[in-house]
């Protein structure tokens, strides 16, 4: 039984109290056929909610027992409601209806659970909540991917993406189109999409944007799909840099509210009540603290749950990877970001052709993975049109030429266990590489190996 079941049937149970009173009030009046008309109403009543914990809880429950002596009770003390009897009737069936009520008040509840992810390489930050929830014998737990839309440069949505086939094996998926979410309304839902329609290159559709989930649900939970790097309190220019996460339409709908750490969650208190008062909203500290918790990132967590020795690797990386006599080359993960080429539009593209010959000349002792970031394509066509066509050839050139590895898989934390070391922009994934205590190098866009040109 769930709690929203619960709830509806001990609504009804309060309701059999009401008309208790209303028959005594009746009966007071000796509008006899009134009170005959109530306690069959009373008895259709208890009927219809021990079926309805029948079919949810099975039979022999304490709860339908209660309810099939109260209907027996209802039923006689029908007979006596014109007799001298009649107004001393309803103290006997007020008890009964308690003890009925009581032992419907102490079933025990399951908590549906339901994680809706759009992008399937962010599902590393909901990974561990979903994996522990699974293992409550009293949640039911769905992972229910959402679509998304690539927005067109005039911001209208153009075309529809489903990534429900591309998860890890071991979680299972429900289809989105045959979740009712406004039928089931889940006890709990987990996102870690917080832009509803304030994101330039993607969007999920409405019905899923945040202010629109916390009507179906008693506890929407927004958890950031990235990891920042700590920060202290007093770091304005840091803070200054990250502040536009503190609020945002997941931050402002979500019941709750899951950040890295404690430093990062009075950070997003602070910066949610300035932006607030900014758009003359009200904020009210206490209650940002209680929806605010700086428990941790489950991207972390799979970073720690995560070896080497587990990794399936596809067959034509190994053929990259390996050396003739079966010994593994040196592997660097490449990062491109979405912040540093729209920085630095062509030049960047300039680095990145830099980068890949130096990297295709030193192929026999080192193997690049290069894993671009995965809404790139989308925002080069959204918010750099110009860039599409030389950004495209150097991709498809890389991928011909065959040397190093393209990931464009959902997993990204394949590609840091498995490189040896870290080279590309400043972004979150440093913040987790920085976790596994390999070398780290960001690369400077102004810097062109002239042995390159």
């Amino acid at each position: 039984m769930r709690n929203l079941q619960k709830r509806q049937l001990l609504e009804i149970m309060e309701s059999l109290h009401f008309l208790h009173q209303e028959m005594k009030e009746r009966l007071e009046r000796k509008e006899y056929s009134v009170v005959r008309t109530a306690f069959s109403d009373c008895q259709e009543a208890a009927i219809q909610v021990g079926e309805a914990i029948e079919r949810m809880e099975g039979e022999g429950t304490e709860a339908v027992s209660y309810l099939e002596q109260y209907c027996e009770k209802v039923y006689h003390l029908s007979l006596q409601s014109e007799t001298t009897q009649g107004k001393k009737i309803f103290k006997s069936l007020e008890s009964s209806l308690v003890r009925a009520e009581n032992a419907i008040a102490h079933m025990p509840v399951r908590k549906e659970v339901v994680f809706m992810p759009y992008k399937a390489c962010m599902w590393d930050s909901l990974e561990s909540v979903y994996l522990a929830a699974r293992e409550d014998e009293y949640c039911d737990v769905y992972c229910v991917p959402i679509p998304y839309y690539d927005k067109r440069e005039d911001g209208s949505f153009g075309e529809l993406h489903y990534e429900g086939g591309a998860y890890p094996k071991n979680i299972e998926i429900l289809d989105y189109r045959v979740y009712n979410l406004e039928e089931r309304h889940p006890d709990i839902i987990y996102i870690h999409n917080p832009y509803d329609d304030w994101n330039h290159v993607t969007s999920v559709p409405e019905r899923y944007y945040s202010k629109n989930l916390r009507y179906h649900t008693d506890c929407l939970v927004y958890i950031p799909y990235f990891i920042l790097g700590e920060i202290e309190p007093d770091d304005l220019k840091a803070i200054n840099n990250m502040k536009h996460f503190c609020f945002l339409p997941g931050t402002i709908y979500a019941h709750k509210v899951i950040v890295q750490s404690e430093k990062m969650r009075q950070i997003y208190i602070s910066e949610y009540m300035n932006e607030a008062k900014q758009h003359g909203l009200s904020a009210d500290r206490k209650m940002l603290e209680e929806k605010i918790l700086g428990l941790g990132s489950p991207k972390i967590d799979k970073i720690r749950n995560t070896r080497r020795e587990n990794l399936n690797i596809p067959e034509e990386w190994l053929n990259v990877i390996e050396k003739e006599d079966g010994s593994w080359k040196k592997i660097i993960f490449y990062n491109t970001s979405i912040s540093a080429l729209l920085a630095s539009d062509e030049k960047m593209l300039e680095k990145m052709k830099d980068v890949f010959g130096t990297f295709k000349k030193y192929q026999d002792d080192v193997a690049l993975l290069w894993r671009p970031h995965p809404l790139i394509t989308s925002t080069i066509k959204s918010m750099r049109p110009r860039l599409w066509v030389e950004y495209e050839k150097i991709v498809e050139a890389y991928r011909k030429e065959g040397w190093g590895i393209y990931d464009e898989s959902a997993d990204m934390d394949r590609a840091v266990m498995l490189s040896d070391a870290y080279y590309g922009d400043h972004s979150s994934i440093v913040h987790i590489y920085k976790k596994t205590g390999k070398p780290i190098m960001m690369q400077n866009v102004d810097v062109i190996l002239k042995s390159t040109k």
